[in-house]
């Protein structure tokens, strides 16, 4: 079955990933149309930064097992066998924050459900974008993101087609290696370290 696959050394932090999936997940479904809605939408994916700045977008795994499911106290959050997607139910969601503390990823938020009870704020997380996927579409976020970071594709042909890359940048690593040379990713490498023991030590790093 297709997942999305996240590449984090492709993503840009252009965070059109969380406007599209908050879109997808409003009202209208419409993104010129959901910036008027209220409760304003709020996006299932988040970009994050990494230590060097750069982008990091991160969304739920729906691990299997799953502690969020475990942790739920009223049993809201249930997986879906034929989607094989971890889901909550907002009708049953009391607010209590056990998922998120248990989520090892940090993915889930709290926000106002419009089909709930108004000014209600309940527990929210990547859905896979079920309600597209049944219309034969693809996820919003791995629809908008032209860098690569997110794509929709079967996991097995990703990780060979990682696996292929890794391969051949090793191969190039070894024909520098034996020319005497160094490879950019490992200057690039050694050159983030030594500015970031200088930042350390003038105490304007990271501690």
């Amino acid at each position: 079955m297709r997942q999305v696959v996240v590449r984090p050394e492709r993503c840009v932090g252009c965070m059109q990933c969380m406007a599209a999936c908050a879109a997808a997940h409003s009202q209208s479904g419409a993104l010129a149309a959901a910036i008027r809605e209220y409760p304003l939408p709020g996006p299932r994916v988040h970009v994050g930064s990494g230590r060097y700045g750069e982008g990091f977008p991160n969304r739920c795994r729906h691990c299997d097992p799953a502690p969020c499911m475990t942790a739920c106290l009223p049993g809201a959050i249930y997986r879906d066998g034929n989607w094989d997607t971890v889901l909550i139910d907002p009708s049953r969601c009391i607010n209590c924050a056990s998922c998120a503390m248990a989520c090892p990823f940090g993915v889930i938020r709290y926000h106002r459900d419009p089909w709930v009870s108004p000014g209600r704020a309940v527990a929210v997380k990547c859905d896979n974008c079920l309600h597209r996927r049944a219309k034969g579409l693809i996820p919003a976020c791995a629809e908008v993101c032209k860098s690569g970071a997110l794509t929709f594709q079967e996991p097995d042909r990703a990780m060979k087609r990682r696996t292929d890359e890794i391969s051949r940048r090793t191969s190039g690593y070894v024909d520098q290696e034996r020319s005497g040379e160094e490879a950019p990713g490992f200057m690039l490498l050694r050159q983030l370290k030594k500015r970031s023991g200088q930042l350390a030590e003038s105490g304007r790093g990271p501690r």
